[in-house]
């Protein structure tokens, strides 16, 4: 079964010679980086191999939250969530944004206390979210049968269509002068002087000054051939959608056994809470110790499985002269096949303690892959190696929400603008310069920063 539907646009034919910027990945980020360079009047060209929003920024859940969100990210976050709040206007496109709270169950009293972390958290920032105790969640909820000791619930958490929203964000770049150009692979850089100086492409060679990299879970294939190393894993998803349902809930619900999400047709977007697949590739033995902290904490939510994809890394890894077809030529979309066993059982655990979602049937499963980073956070920089590169990757499933303002960063960056939050902690130096990697649950109280 293929992946989700995406909606379709109209993209440019002709390769533009010359333009300002190259953005190379048509995910909600580039998209996103992309308008708005154009709304700054620089000339930009967006470059996919395949199609705009059809990997992990038309596969996610579709979630947009403060809640539980690592500290670094907040103040982004923030402003992401005014971006969201005007998407209908500016791309003149109803891409599902609505704010309805998303509620995060618990069970046990060790993640209480963590929920009353990211309570406190919120309330640094001015963000609004409430504990709930075991019966107000029960009166919230009193068809849902499932033994909980609490929730936080954040009112200004809501959701988005995935399908629509990166495609809508790429048309409003377009109309403001953006190319968009599908199926044209970015094999390279071409270098004057040791400076970006345009982009080869499977199409031609696309002259610029600047390169954004925001090829998700590519851009550690696209970067070694520059010496810069991105310790970048992928997770991969399942996830399904059911048909219409009558009288399920507005809110998105997280528990440890399902998540799910209203969508705009009325059905819901149902994945495991917890559970991922990680296919074992040459990279998962090169970045583990990288990746230990992280695995120490989740190692109950990991998966892990040999698989051919350990051959075909190996072989995307290959440095092709940029005179011929690359891997991103090869693989126009990643479309993994879905876990059933973790879509469908998920949907299963819902249907037990629900008994709205019981009847519920299944329209479409799909996988997706996740690009994560040791520290779950992203890399928004420039490539100090290369002048004229900068990349924004690693979203680690956050990057959905947070990809509108990731986007604005990305291009204050570029442009050499003052820019909408400080930039440091998404630095790409933090890998490479002793930085130790921390996780957000580790966060101590002390840890807290007031906004500025």
């Amino acid at each position: 079964m293929p992946g989700p539907y995406v909606a379709p646009m109209r993209a440019d034919e002709k390769l533009p010679e010359k333009v300002d910027i190259v953005v190379i990945g048509g995910g909600i980020v580039g998209a996103s980086t992309a308008l708005e360079l154009s709304e700054m009047g620089l000339s930009v060209a967006l470059c996919d191999k395949g199609g705009v929003g059809q990997e992990q920024s038309g596969r996610n859940w579709g979630w947009v939250r403060l809640s539980r969100r690592d500290i670094r990210e907040m103040p982004l976050m923030l402003e992401a969530t005014k971006l969201w709040s005007n998407m209908a206007e500016r791309t003149g496109t109803d891409v599902g944004y609505r704010k309805t709270g998303i509620v995060f169950t618990t069970s046990s009293r060790a993640q209480q206390d963590l929920y009353k972390k990211y309570h406190d958290e919120l309330s640094a920032f001015g963000v609004h979210s409430k504990l709930l105790s075991a019966a107000e969640v029960k009166a919230a909820y009193p068809d849902l049968d499932l033994p909980l000791s609490g929730a936080l619930v954040t009112p200004d958490d809501g959701r988005a269509e995935p399908q629509l929203a990166t495609v809508a964000i790429a048309q409003t770049a377009q109309r403001k002068g953006a190319n968009i150009l599908v199926e044209c692979a970015v094999r390279g850089l071409e270098l004057a002087a040791g400076k970006v100086s345009g982009v080869v492409t499977e199409r031609g060679t696309i002259r610029c000054s600047s390169v954004v990299l925001a090829a998700g879970v590519w851009s550690n294939f696209f970067a070694r051939r520059y010496g810069i190393d991105i310790p970048q894993l992928n997770v991969m998803a399942s996830v399904l959608r059911t048909n219409p349902i009558e009288g399920g809930p507005e809110q998105a619900i997280w528990c440890k056994d399902f998540a799910l999400r209203k969508r705009l047709d009325g059905g819901y977007t149902i994945a495991s809470g917890h559970e991922n697949v990680v296919h074992l590739v040459p990279r998962s033995f090169k970045y583990l110790v990288d990746f230990l902290p992280a695995l120490k904490s989740d190692w109950h939510s990991l998966n892990f499985r040999p698989s051919l994809r350990f051959f075909k890394d190996i072989r995307d890894a290959g440095l092709k002269p940029l005179d011929e077809p690359s891997a991103f030529e090869y693989t126009r979309t990643l479309d993994p096949v879905p876990y059933k066993r973790l879509a469908d059982g998920a949907l299963d655990a819902l249907g037990k303690v629900w008994p709205v979602f019981r009847g519920a049937t299944i329209a479409q499963r799909w996988g997706g892959y996740i690009d994560i980073l040791p520290d779950a956070v992203p890399i928004i920089d420039k490539a100090e190696k290369i002048p004229g590169l900068c990349i924004a990757t690693g979203f680690s499933g956050h990057g959905f929400g947070i990809g509108p303002a990731a986007g604005k960063l990305m291009a204050e960056i570029v442009a050499g603008k003052t820019t909408c939050v400080d930039a440091r902690n998404f630095r790409l130096a933090r890998f490479s310069d002793g930085t130790k990697t921390v996780l957000s649950p580790d966060l101590r109280p002390g840890d807290i920063q007031q906004p500025a």
